[in-house]
């Protein structure tokens, strides 16, 4: 069958953020069942599509507020209020209707339409009702959006994302309700979105990539605990904050840790065991010059591809409940911790007998396996039955 992947970024050459790897994996799995798949949405700077081929492009769209001017901002706060729109669906209406049925119409026949979150399928979901649709909701977006409420440091960031909360809330009803199945990337979203019935809903298992990772390599450590990630967004914000201050105190002072990637305005208050090191050439190559891969996620709902990607790597790890959330089969070299004591504790043991010489790497091919022959089956499961256009 010929389905068309609708999405406010289209899957990417070299993903890099959570999202995009998401994106990518989804429609390379659908793939790989024997449906063709067609793309339409935005393209982000500075990348390239995934399938040129199969894509039409709706333009290119830079979607990240770290990276935008506050006037753009600005505008995209007012076509919010105008549309009676969460912001991030606001966002989507730099391009037309017209443009969307056009993308539509040079497809040819469509059997049917994967929604693909709610930000491009949401601003323009008159459209799409005309075809079957499933829904792939990545996280559970009024969740995030009332935590990020509770989390706001003023009065107008909070009633943003209030407001974004409560219409957020009410779009994910109404796309839930609109498609035919709801795929999810934890099990507990299917229930918060209100289609926990294994008809009307199946949760994905996640990979970073279709194609198997390396198996064990001998790594060279640089660091005793390493994490990289977009620390402008605010549930991964809350994680390091959380950890540089419950967790990094309880820590030796000779207990190296280094934080890669963006952290927006200012470097965050640390002692000097913690190096911020920006952007680096190379995530894959930096994780593995860390002993122990601290997980940190404390908010927010959906998956954490950089759980799965650490899994996939078979690099030893101390998470939250909430980095591991949507993730049944956790390796044996992952501790779980919440509390900040036994968070640090955990990394305390595993660093001393990794300098002591005791291999605690394991092979992520067999994580790798697993979770992607889930998902094929899932996939499987939740496109099976009529009511295509065929």
């Amino acid at each position: 069958m010929h389905f068309v992947f609708i999405s406010s970024l289209v899957p990417v050459q070299s993903p890099a953020s959570g999202y995009d790897i998401a994106n990518r994996v989804i429609v390379d799995a659908i793939r790989l069942l024997g449906h063709k798949v067609s793309v339409i949405g935005f393209l982000q700077p500075g990348h390239q599509p995934a399938a040129p081929g199969d894509t039409r492009l709706l333009g290119q769209l830079e979607v990240t507020n770290a990276r935008v001017t506050k006037w753009r901002k600005a505008m995209w706060l007012k076509d919010a209020f105008v549309h009676g729109e969460p912001v991030s669906v606001a966002k989507m209406h730099a391009v037309q209707p017209a443009g969307i049925r056009a993308a539509l119409d040079d497809l040819g026949k469509i059997d049917g339409l994967i929604l693909n979150s709610v930000q491009l399928p949401g601003a323009f979901l008159n459209i799409f009702r005309e075809w079957p649709r499933v829904f792939v909701a990545h996280n559970v977006e009024a969740r995030s959006a009332a935590d990020n409420a509770a989390g706001a440091g003023d009065p107008l960031t909070r009633f943003l994302f209030a407001r974004d909360a409560r219409l957020l809330a009410k779009l994910e009803r109404e796309m839930c309700a609109a498609s035919r199945h709801v795929f999810t990337l934890a099990e507990a979203d299917r229930a918060e979105l209100g289609v926990g019935d294994d008809t009307r809903s199946t949760a994905l298992p996640l990979v970073t990539s279709v194609t198997p990772p390396g198996g064990p390599a001998p790594r060279a450590p640089l660091y005793d605990a390493g994490m990289i990630g977009s620390w402008t967004w605010a549930a991964n914000r809350a994680g390091l904050d959380w950890f540089l201050a419950d967790v990094v105190p309880r820590l030796p002072s000779d207990f190296r840790i280094a934080i890669a990637g963006g952290t927006g305005a200012g470097i965050p208050a640390a002692p000097d065991n913690v190096s911020f090191l920006g952007r680096v050439d190379d995530a894959r190559d930096f994780v593995r010059s860390c002993r122990i891969i601290p997980l940190i996620s404390r908010t927010g709902t959906g998956v954490q591809l950089k759980t799965i990607e650490t899994f996939e790597m078979g690099l030893p790890s101390v998470a939250t409940a909430n980095a591991l959330r949507g993730i049944p089969n956790v390796p044996g070299n992952c501790v779980a911790a919440d509390d900040p004591g036994a968070f640090a504790t955990a990394l305390i043991d595993m660093v001393a007998r990794s300098r002591a010489g005791e291999y605690l790497d394991s092979d992520g091919r067999v994580f790798h396996q697993t979770q992607l022959s889930g998902l094929s089956r899932a996939l499987a499961r939740g496109f099976a039955g009529g009511g295509w256009k065929s």
